[in-house]
């Protein structure tokens, strides 16, 4: 199928499947025009890649994984590092969550402090 076929049958944007190309994800064969020909399993690969970005994967941590996503089915095979480079990820996801609980707090006292200060005006 060429990248329009494609494109319609999975939403996503001829521009974003290039992108996916470019970043070794999609691997589409070319014709005699140089056409992109992609698999009939190509949205499948793409549902896949969709769900991992979704996930909070890097296009890197992607291709490395996409090679175990031997079916269509939930996760994918545990080929060697997936699921250490899954556990960073987690980890880091993690992280970040704390980090953004800190941030939050910090600011809702900076808020609680600044209506104190506003509330303290309003008496004088």
């Amino acid at each position: 199928m060429l990248i329009g076929e494609l494109s319609r049958r999975t939403g996503v944007a001829a521009r974003l499947l290039r992108y996916y190309e470019e970043q070794g994800l999609l691997c589409p064969d070319r014709d005699t025009s140089g056409y992109r020909v992609y698999a009939p399993d190509a949205p499948y690969v793409v549902a896949r890649i969709r769900g991992m970005l979704a996930a909070g994967l890097t296009t890197d941590a992607i291709r490395e994984m996409l090679p175990c996503a031997t079916d269509a089915g939930p996760g994918i095979e545990p080929c060697p590092d997936v699921l250490r480079t899954m556990t960073a990820h987690l980890e880091r996801m993690d992280a970040d969550i704390a980090d953004l609980h800190r941030r939050r707090a910090a600011l809702a006292a900076f808020r609680e402090a600044t209506e104190g200060r506003k509330q303290g005006a309003r008496a004088r």
